[in-house]
């Protein structure tokens, strides 16, 4: 019996494709350049490596909304790649996958609140 590969293929699973394998580059790519930034100015800095440093870094306004952003991108990230994992290796029960992406979420929107009190001292 011949299989039709044509127009009408459905495809199951992780079937995202080019979007989420490009927002992974991208994410990756953006965490990169925020490591960059926080290492260059941790190098350049004088003095002992402290916590008045740490502060000092992060109370710019403008660094504590390039690090939400990129905790953001950090949660899409995790969100993406435990999603693909959960859909191509939790096949047998479908109610488990679910649970497991479901406590993802609520495990990945907690620690976005959380950065935000960390960031602005809610």
């Amino acid at each position: 019996m011949a299989v039709n590969y044509g127009s009408k293929r459905v495809v199951v699973g992780a079937h995202y494709g080019l979007r989420d394998w490009l927002a992974q580059r991208v994410t990756g790519l953006l965490m990169a350049l925020f490591t960059f930034i926080v290492l260059a100015q941790l190098l350049l800095a004088k003095g002992p490596i402290g916590y008045d440093l740490w502060a000092g870094i992060f109370a710019a306004q403008w660094m504590k909304v390039l690090t939400f952003s990129v905790i953001i991108a950090l949660l899409y990230h995790v969100w993406v790649g435990m999603r693909d994992v959960l859909m191509d290796y939790i096949t047998a029960a479908v109610w488990l996958r679910l649970a497991l992406q479901i406590f993802t979420i609520v495990w990945l929107v907690g620690c976005a609140g959380w950065a935000i009190q960390v960031l602005w001292r809610l």
